[in-house]
Formats: structure tokens, sequence, C-alpha cells
């Protein structure tokens, strides 16, 4: 047991008086870790994304230093890595669930958000800020899948350029800038810088100003609860309260990380199942990532359209699924701006709403969720190959059950997200009918662990 010796003391006050002279520090630092921060869990969820992302960044460092950004030497380099440096694999294991973690945290941070209403004013500009933070996530996802330069991670990137190529005129430029030349050209060290450097560059100022800038000069959201009002803020103090449930945050985000990187392990990628890519390689057997399989997925359900301009024939059905993901980021980040113009409220909001007292926007959540739950559930069958010694997918059917599946799930794209947009809005009405909420009495000024945001 730590004994603390008068000396220690007193050399640490000093310490503590010497950089309130030079900094002022004593003025801020004080009400800052006296600031309340919300007890609920659910307001735990932008942490857990906050410490896998510093985990991600902590074992992408350490597997820089071995891989080598070259089209060529890119398979080898992650093979001897995995192979050959102790821990090696495991890193990759940390690196790759971080990332899964990651773009899981922010899923559902950001269903929080929209779910309870905490967009609201004032805090539009961390919701843009966040839906941004998400794009450049999944952007940076579908780079990192790329650069080991097996066949899994190049068939994703023959699709991109295949998009790319489909573009009348300006896709043939903008893919050899990209590439290099032909397929696959220059494109791993483009990846890398792209991948190692800017991206991440920054997600380092995005994050930061979104976790803690934005939210520590707004304040928190409250959950609307007997006693809650709007203005003011319950729960324990920064320090020592939710500094202690941060670090535990902290150690079992980490823990769990590592669980599934050992029980879990990136094997595929080294163990020759895919393999380093060769032109004209069948593409693997295997299911793409749940955030890039409602792409894929969109992909396998748009129509073969065709539309004849002159001497360029566009290709609208394959350009459906990009569009409509850019069409989701642009609805997302207008949310906040279109729903006030509907409803007309201009007020500022630090209590949150309960899901079924905002029957509109709950509903309207529901069905999109719906909606990419049917294009991921596009890439969960597959056509049996007709060649015998290629890969086989998870699942396989006859062409003709494949095509029956497919239409069906086409005809599910409109018809499921609009059933339940209409079941959820009348399940809110009714719930809403059933718990009428009862009015919040004012909290006392000097409740315990109250105190107006920031």
């Amino acid at each position: 047991m730590a004994v603390f010796r008068p000396g220690a003391a007193r050399a640490a006050r000093g310490l503590a008086v010497w950089l309130d002279e030079r900094l002022g520090s004593g003025r801020w630092l004080r009400p800052a870790l006296r600031k309340p921060f919300p007890g609920h869990w659910s307001f735990l969820l932008g942490e857990l994304a906050l410490y896998a992302f510093a985990l991600l960044v902590l074992t992408g460092a350490f597997l820089t230093l071995f891989y080598e950004p070259s089209t060529g030497g890119a398979y080898p380099s992650v093979r001897g890595l995995s192979l050959e440096i102790r821990g090696g694999l495991l890193v990759r294991g940390l690196h790759h669930w971080s990332a899964t973690v990651f773009v899981l945290a922010i899923v559902a941070h950001l269903c929080r958000v929209f779910f309870t209403g905490a967009f609201r004013r004032p805090r539009e500009a961390a919701w843009v800020l966040g839906v941004v933070i998400f794009g450049l996530v999944l952007a940076e996802s579908f780079l990192g899948v790329s650069l080991p330069a097996d066949r899994l991670g190049f068939t994703g990137l023959r699709e991109a350029q295949g998009l790319l190529l489909s573009v009348p005129v300006a896709g043939a430029y903008v893919s050899r800038l990209l590439f290099g030349g032909d397929f696959p050209g220059e494109v791993v060290p483009r990846l890398f810088v792209a991948h190692v450097l800017l991206v991440p560059g920054v997600l380092l100022a995005a994050v930061p100003l979104h976790a803690l800038v934005l939210t520590w000069r707004q304040g928190h959201t409250e959950r609307r609860r007997p006693g809650a009002r709007e203005g003011r803020v319950s729960g324990g103090p920064f320090f020592p309260s939710f500094a202690a449930r941060n670090a535990g945050t902290a150690l079992a985000t980490a823990a769990a990380i590592a669980l599934l990187a050992t029980l879990f392990p990136v094997g595929a990628g080294w163990a020759g199942h895919h393999g380093p890519y060769h032109p004209g390689a069948p593409p693997p057997s295997a299911q793409p990532f749940w955030y890039a399989g409602v792409l894929e997925g969109a992909l396998r359900l748009a129509p073969p359209w065709e539309v004849t301009v002159g001497p360029y024939t566009l290709p609208v059905g394959l350009w459906l699924p990009p569009l409509a993901l850019a069409a989701f980021f642009v609805a997302l980040l207008a949310y906040p701006f279109a729903e006030r113009r509907v409803t007309g409220d201009r007020g500022e909001h630090h209590l949150l709403d309960r899901p079924a007292r905002a029957p509109g926007r709950t509903a309207l959540g529901v069905a999109v969720i719906v909606f990419f739950a049917v294009l991921w559930a596009g890439t969960w069958v597959s056509v049996i190959p007709p060649d015998p010694w290629s890969p086989q997918p998870t699942l396989v059917t006859s062409e003709g059950i494949y095509r029956g599946i497919v239409y069906g799930l086409r005809a599910a794209v409109f018809v499921l997200p609009v059933a339940a947009y209409a079941l959820t809005r009348v399940w809110c009405r009714r719930h809403a009918r059933r718990h009428p909420e009862s009015p919040a009495p004012a909290a006392a000024p000097d409740a315990p662990g109250a105190g107006p945001p920031p």
C-alpha cells in the first residue's frame, strides 16, 4: 500500500501552484473537474467509439512499421507480419476489431442521438460533424480492407474502379489519376497515403472537436424523467465520478477487443485462403463486411437499366446504389434543419425526447433501418458457380431460385420500409396514450449533482 509522505505532498502542491501561476490553469481546471455529467449508460456510446479509435491509431502505427506500400510487396509484407513478427497477428486482429467496434459504436451513437432528438438546437454543428466523421470512417475502412492486396481486398477495389469507368469521359481520367494506369497500377501506395495520413489526419482533428470541444461548450443533454428540466444536467462530476466510469469503459473496451482478436483472429488474409491478387483470378468466397454489405447488396438488387445518350451508354442501374448512399448522407446532414422547418420549433433543447413521443421521427428512423437491412439481405445468397473448382459462397442456390429472391427483395425494398413506418407510428401513438407523461417537477436549485450546462 502506497504511503504519501509530507514531502511528496508539498512537492505536488508546489508543482500545482507553479503551473497555475504560469498557465492560469486553476481558473478553468477547477470548474471543469466539477462539471456534471449524465449517469445513464447510453451516454458512454460516444466514449466507446473514442477509445476504439485510440486503439485503432496505436495499432495502425505499429502495422505501418512492417507494411510495404507497393503492389508487389504489400501481400508478402502482410503475410510476414502475421507469421514472422512476434505478436503481429494479434496486433492485426486488434486493428481489425477496433475498426469494427468503432463503426458499431458510431452507428449506435448516431441512432441514440437521432431517436432522442439530441441533434436539435444548439447541437446542429455537432450532428453535422458527426455525420462527416461517419462517412470518413466508412471510407477509411474500405481503404484498409484493400491494403493487404489480396483477392478479397482487390475484388472490392475492382468494383469501385468499374463504377468510375462507367461514368462517361470523366470516369476514365479519374480512374487513371487514382490507379496510375490499368488496374491495379500504382494504387497501393496511394491507398496507403490516404489510409495512413490523409483520412486519419482529418479524423484526428474532427473527433476531438466533436467529442470534446463542442460537447464541452454546449453541455450535455438530460434524459426526460421526473425532476429533469431544460437547462440543467444531473449526474456526477467529471472528477472523480465520470473519470472513474470513463476509465472503466476504456479498460472494458480494450479487454473486449483483445478477446475478440484472440478468439477470432484475422486469418484469411495470411493463411493463403484468399491469396495474393492475380489478374483473372476468381473472386474469393467471402461475405463483405456488414457496413460494406449494404452497398454490395444494393448493386445486386439494382435492375440493369441502361440509357443511350448519343454515343454513350449510361448504366443507370449501376449508379443507383452509390447515388442512394450519397442521398442518404445528404439527408442526414440536412435533417436537423429540415425537421426544424417542418415543426417550426426553433427553441433550445437540453431535454431528450422519448422515441414514442416523436412518432414521425421514430417511424422514419425505423423505416431507414429496415431499408438498409433489406439491401444487406441481398448479399446472403449467391448463384452456384458454374466452375466446380472456383470458391463456393456460403449460401448458394440455382439461378431460377436466386432470380426469384432478387425480385422478392426488390419488392421488399419498397414495401417493408413503408410498412415499418406505418406500424411504428401506430405503436408510438398507442404507447403515448397508454403511458401519459406526467409533468416533471422543477429540480431544486441546491439539488445534489445538478447544475446548468456550461
